[in-house]
C-alpha cells in the first residue's frame, strides 16, 4: 500500500514539475501553471495515472484550496472597500445579477434542473482572484486605483458565487449530509453555529485577548470549520471562508505587522504547495471521450461567451467620477474575466455531488481554461498600454 501512494504521489510531482516547466516557457503567451496543469492531468489521468488512485488523496490536494477560501474569509473586512466603496459594490452586484439573466435560457436550452442551473450560475459569477493578483504583482500595478478596485471586487465576487454553490449542493443532495445530518436540520444547524460563533468570539476577546495561534491553530481552525461545514451539507468551502472569518475576529492583526506577515506566508506555502496537486486532480477527472464529444465543445463555446459578456456588463458599475480618479473600467472588466481556481473548484464539488455529468463536467473545465487564458492576455496587454502612456507622457516635453 506505501509504495502504492508513493508512486502516486512521484507522478502527481512530475506532472506538477512538467506543467511548471512548460508555464515558464509559455509566459509570455499569458499561459498560467494553472492550465498546464490541468492539460497534464487530463493526460495522466486518461493514461498512466487513473483518478481512482489519486481519490484517496482527495483530502490532502483539496486543502491548498480550502486555505485559498480561508484566506478569503480572513480579508473580508471594510478594508476590501477601499477608497472607493460605492464602486466596488455596484460592479459586485452588477457582477452577481448578471449571470441570474442567464437562468431561463440556459434551464431550457441544456434541460438542466434547477440545482444544475445554479451551479452553472455560479461558475460563471466567479473570478478567479488568484490569477489576476499575479498578473497585476508580475506588471508592478498592485497599487494602482485600477487594481485596488479590482482586488475588492474580485475577493467580494466569490461571495455570491459561493452563495448560488451551496443552495445548489442544498437542492441536489440526497436527504442526508455527507455528516449522517438529516438534510433539513443541516443548514440550520450551520445557521446556529455561525450566530453563535459572533457572541462567543467577543466574549473570547473581553476575557482572553486576542489569540496568537501557531501554524497548528490556524489548522486545525481551518479544518475544523471545513469540516463543520460539510456535516452541514453547507460545502467544507463555505467552513473554510467562515473559519478565516472567525480567526479575523479572534486573532485580529494590524494589516502590515509582523504577525499578519507570518500568516499570510503560511497560508500561501499551503497553497503554493498542494494547489497544484489540486488542479492535477481535476485534469485527472476529465473523460477523454468527452472531449471527442461535439456536444461538449459547443456548450463550452456558449458558456466562453456567456462567461465575458457577464463580466463585459461589469464596466457600468465604473462611474465617470470612478475614471477620474485614475481608475481603468478595462482593467477591472478584464481582470474579472478569469474564472481560475474558483470555476474549477465549482465544477469538481459539482461533479463529485452528482449535479453534473462527465460531459458537463468537460464543458465546465474548458470554459474556466479558456476564459483564464484570454483574461489574462486582454489584462496583461491593457497593462503594458498604460504603462507605455505613462513613459511617453513622463518624457514629454
Amino acid at each position: 500500500m506505501g509504495s502504492s501512494v508513493l508512486s502516486t504521489l512521484l507522478l502527481l510531482l512530475i506532472g506538477v514539475l512538467l506543467a511548471r516547466l512548460t508555464a515558464s516557457r509559455l509566459a509570455r503567451w499569458a499561459v498560467p501553471a494553472i492550465v498546464l496543469e490541468l492539460v497534464v492531468g487530463v493526460v495522466l489521468g486518461n493514461t498512466v495515472l487513473p483518478y481512482s488512485r489519486v481519490a484517496p488523496l482527495a483530502g490532502l490536494t483539496e486543502l491548498g484550496v480550502l486555505s485559498l477560501f480561508f484566506q478569503v474569509g480572513l480579508e473580508v473586512r471594510g478594508g476590501l472597500l477601499g477608497s472607493r466603496p460605492a464602486a466596488v459594490l455596484r460592479t459586485v452586484l452588477l457582477s452577481a445579477l448578471a449571470p441570474l439573466l442567464l437562468w431561463w435560457p440556459l434551464q431550457q436550452t441544456f434541460a438542466l434542473s434547477t440545482a444544475t442551473t445554479l451551479l452553472w450560475l455560479a461558475v460563471l459569477s466567479a473570478t478567479g482572484t488568484g490569477v489576476t493578483l499575479r498578473a497585476l504583482a508580475q506588471a508592478d500595478s498592485l497599487h494602482t486605483p485600477s487594481a485596488r478596485l479590482l482586488v475588492g471586487v474580485s475577493v467580494l465576487d466569490d461571495l455570491p458565487a459561493i452563495a448560488l454553490l451551496t443552495i445548489s449542493m442544498l437542492l441536489g443532495a440526497t436527504t442526508t449530509t455527507p455528516g449522517g445530518v438529516p438534510m433539513g436540520a443541516g443548514p440550520l444547524l450551520g445557521v446556529v453555529l455561525v450566530t453563535a460563533s459572533l457572541p462567543l468570539s467577543r466574549l473570547w476577546l473581553r476575557r482572553h485577548g486576542p489569540w496568537r495561534p501557531d501554524l497548528l491553530g490556524v489548522l486545525i481552525l481551518l479544518i475544523g470549520c471545513s469540516w463543520l461545514g460539510e456535516l452541514c451539507g453547507l460545502t467544507s468551502l463555505l467552513g473554510a471562508l467562515w473559519g478565516g472569518v472567525l480567526l479575523g475576529r479572534l486573532a485580529p492583526l494590524p494589516e502590515q505587522s509582523a504577525a499578519a506577515r507570518d500568516l499570510r506566508s503560511q497560508l500561501a506555502l499551503l497553497s503554493e504547495v498542494f494547489l497544484p496537486l489540486y488542479f492535477l486532480s481535476v485534469g485527472m477527472r476529465v473523460q477523454a471521450a468527452s472531449l471527442l464529444r461535439p456536444d461538449a465543445w459547443g456548450m463550452a463555446l456558449l458558456l466562453l461567451l456567456l462567461a465575458v459578456a457577464c463580466k463585459l456588463l461589469c464596466g457600468l458599475g465604473i462611474s465617470a467620477a470612478d475614471r477620474a480618479a485614475g481608475v481603468d473600467r478595462w482593467v477591472v472588466v478584464f481582470g474579472l474575466i478569469p474564472r481560475g481556481l474558483p470555476g474549477l473548484v465549482f465544477a469538481s464539488t459539482a461533479l463529485a455531488g452528482g449535479l453534473i455529468t462527465a460531459t458537463q463536467y468537460s464543458a465546465l473545465v474548458l470554459m474556466v481554461s479558456a476564459t483564464t487564458v484570454l483574461g489574462l492576455l486582454l489584462l496583461g496587454r491593457r497593462l503594458r498600454d498604460q504603462s507605455r502612456q505613462g513613459s511617453a507622457a513622463a518624457i514629454a516635453p
